[in-house]
């Protein structure tokens, strides 16, 4: 339960982080629902993630992992879209590739980081 909620703890803050540092990406609903995109956010990269580079692999051998970036901001795109379903609005304003590109790179980039930071208590921690 702890590894859980320190990565719905991790999504929410790299999608702020998202929202905050990119002006082509709005978070129009309320503080709070930043928690629930970042669960959303999670259950697609769980269940689509894998999926999505498996289908693909050629293509990400192909081009040293690069692909990976476009996966990601599919995946960003599609959490948009998702969080949008039920009352939770972030607008990823035109260009919608290009932004949802740079929001997947830096949520992406703060993930790992904060990955890095953490993975004594992602782990369980120190024995």
């Amino acid at each position: 339960m702890t590894k859980f909620i320190l990565r719905l703890a991790i999504n929410a803050v790299a999608l702020y982080l998202a929202v905050l540092i990119l002006p082509g990406i709005d978070l129009t609903s309320g503080p709070v629902s930043i928690l629930w995109l970042a669960l959303i956010f999670g259950l697609v990269n769980a269940l689509f993630g894998p999926l999505l580079k498996f289908l693909t692999c050629g293509l990400i051998v192909l081009t040293l992992g690069l692909f990976t970036l476009v996966i990601n901001a599919f995946l960003f795109w599609l959490t948009s879209v998702i969080g949008q379903t039920f009352g939770i609005v972030m607008v990823i304003n035109d260009p919608v590739w290009w932004n949802a590109l740079l929001g997947g790179l830096v949520v992406s980039v703060v993930s790992v980081i904060m990955t890095m930071i953490l993975k004594d208590e992602l782990r369980g921690g120190r024995k």
